[in-house]
């Protein structure tokens, strides 16, 4: 089968397409023939040699296509063996495409449990798209920050996959989001989504500029950082409001003023992709609320991740990068 094969970790000149042999059927799991598979930012660490994977190695985590056994219509859960506690993932839990081939090939098996029925009216890129940051997202802002109708959240970054599906979460759930970005027209088209507006970040006094958007001037309920510029994020907070951490592409470190923290009343909730419940709750959203699918900022050939890659580097786009498989 065609697939692209990592066999050193660097840039992503290190990805390049090959003839590899078909994964072998194991108790339990099931092979997808996939249609389409979609980029994240965790691949370019995966390929960048941060979580050790073994080479060579197929990465990917996201995927949509044909199960081989019983021809439906699937997407692939690319979070393996959560366990059984919904508060924190068990010690074996790992992501698809980490330690174990992934998406980036013309077939994927995985466990039975991790794969799902492809949402209706979806595409292939869509579908594709969906898993990771959905997941993820929906864990963030529901399962961990309880996001309810009628509160209000901001989202730091408008243009990567979480914050895309965050807006679209948000705005369906009847909550008001806002958004940061480097860029008037990312905020521009995180208002097409649902966005009620946001400032640019390359503002030195932006968490005060955009609290100031917020209802009444008093912060936000929710504040959503995949970036790790946690004083500023509290400081967008309303007292007693809620920071939800999922990321620290900015910052792996955070000063806080700490009797600041706990006279204002915040939480900090640490989160990280969902497990399979989280998925059935995002799937059961997805069909009570009109929510918007994936935005799909540009697609590739299958044999052209690393120009996918170069591209998902560059930070220019708004939404997710996918392969194409056909």
């Amino acid at each position: 089968m065609r697939a692209v094969v990592l066999r050193e970790f660097g840039a992503p000149e290190v990805l390049r397409p090959e003839e590899v042999p078909e994964p072998e059927r194991t108790p339990g799991w099931v092979t997808v023939r996939l249609k389409a598979s979609a980029l994240n930012w965790h691949d370019v660490l995966v390929r960048r040699g941060h979580y050790s994977s073994p080479l060579p190695h197929v990465p990917g985590a996201d995927g949509a296509g044909i199960r081989a056994d019983t021809g439906e219509e699937v997407v692939i859960v690319p979070s393996l063996w959560w366990g059984e506690d919904e508060s924190s993932p068990a010690p074996g839990w790992e992501i698809l495409g980490d330690h174990r081939p992934g998406t980036c090939a013309e077939l994927v098996r995985v466990p039975v449990e991790c794969v799902a029925p492809r949402p209706p009216g979806y595409s292939w890129e869509q579908a594709a798209a969906l898993p990771l940051v959905g997941l993820t997202t929906y864990r963030a802002l529901f399962t961990r920050a309880g996001l309810r109708e009628g509160e209000s959240l901001l989202v730091l970054g408008a243009g990567g996959g979480i914050a895309t599906t965050a807006v679209a979460f948000a705005a369906g759930m009847g909550a008001c989001a806002f958004v940061t970005s480097s860029s008037e027209d990312k905020i521009d088209r995180a208002r097409e989504l649902g966005a009620s507006g946001g400032v640019c970040y390359t503002d030195p006094d932006w968490a005060a500029r955009v609290k100031a958007l917020s209802p009444g001037g008093l912060g936000f309920d929710v504040v959503l950082d995949s970036v790790g510029t946690w004083q500023d994020a509290l400081r967008a907070l309303r007292p007693g409001g809620r920071l939800v951490v999922l990321g620290a592409s900015a910052a792996e470190q955070a000063p806080i003023d700490v009797r600041g923290f706990y006279f204002g009343q915040y939480s900090l909730l640490g989160t990280t992709m969902g497990g399979p419940r989280d998925f059935t709750g995002l799937l059961r959203l997805l069909d009570t609320r009109s929510i918007a699918p994936p935005v799909i900022d540009r697609v590739f050939p299958l044999d052209d991740a690393a120009a996918a890659h170069r591209y998902l580097e560059q930070g220019s786009g708004f939404g997710k990068v996918v392969l194409r498989h056909d």
